[in-house]
């Protein structure tokens, strides 16, 4: 019954209390003021913690990110990728830049790699066939990362998950080749593509 009447009392004196254009030091000073009046119930005291975080909520703001907002490299200046079919045909050849991973590139250019789970290690559907060379260049991958390959269709030495590998300047030039068929490929008709 407490919480409830001091419920009452606060919450007019928090509209009071904030100005028009609140700053972080007058949230200080509503919620010291909430302090000195609630006493040391246990009831009042959650009731002063839940003020506490909307307080603290209502003067916070973060930084506004645009999502897809990637900023390719100048032609001839990226790190080169070439993606071949099972075939060996080429698919599309494309330029990244460091940091980037293989699965984001290929969506990006419409090269048919699944990637049903999105990135998060929990699928086979991004296996890559990777040249010799670059493989070595890569560092070993994780045991997560393994423990998916061993589901993938057409295992080779060289097979890695397309949004585990991260290009660097010493993969340049890399070509990854596409499986001929993969698990779950487009199972419920849906192809993911980047958000």
């Amino acid at each position: 019954m407490f919480a409830r009447s001091a419920t009452r009392s606060i919450v007019p004196a928090l509209r009071k209390s904030i100005a028009p254009n609140p700053t972080p030091s007058s949230s200080t000073s509503v919620v010291r003021s909430f302090r000195s009046n609630i006493s040391a119930s246990s009831s009042a005291r959650s009731v002063h913690f839940q003020v506490q975080k909307v307080a603290k909520r209502a003067f916070q703001t973060s930084a506004v990110v645009k999502h897809g907002d990637i900023e390719r490299p100048a032609p001839g200046t990226g790190i080169k990728i070439t993606f071949q079919d099972s075939k060996g045909q080429t698919v599309t050849q494309v330029e990244g830049n460091e940091g980037d991973d293989l699965l984001s590139l290929a969506h990006e250019w419409d090269v048919d790699l699944e990637g049903a789970c999105e990135g998060s290690i929990a699928c086979s559907t991004c296996h890559v066939i990777l040249d010799a060379e670059s493989y070595d260049k890569l560092e070993e991958p994780e045991d997560d990362e393994n423990d998916m390959l061993d589901l993938a269709f057409g295992l080779s030495d060289t097979s890695r998950l397309g949004c585990q590998v991260k290009l660097t300047k010493d993969i340049d030039g890399m070509v990854a080749t596409l499986p001929s068929a993969t698990r779950n490929m487009y199972v419920d008709g849906h192809k993911p593509t980047p958000h």
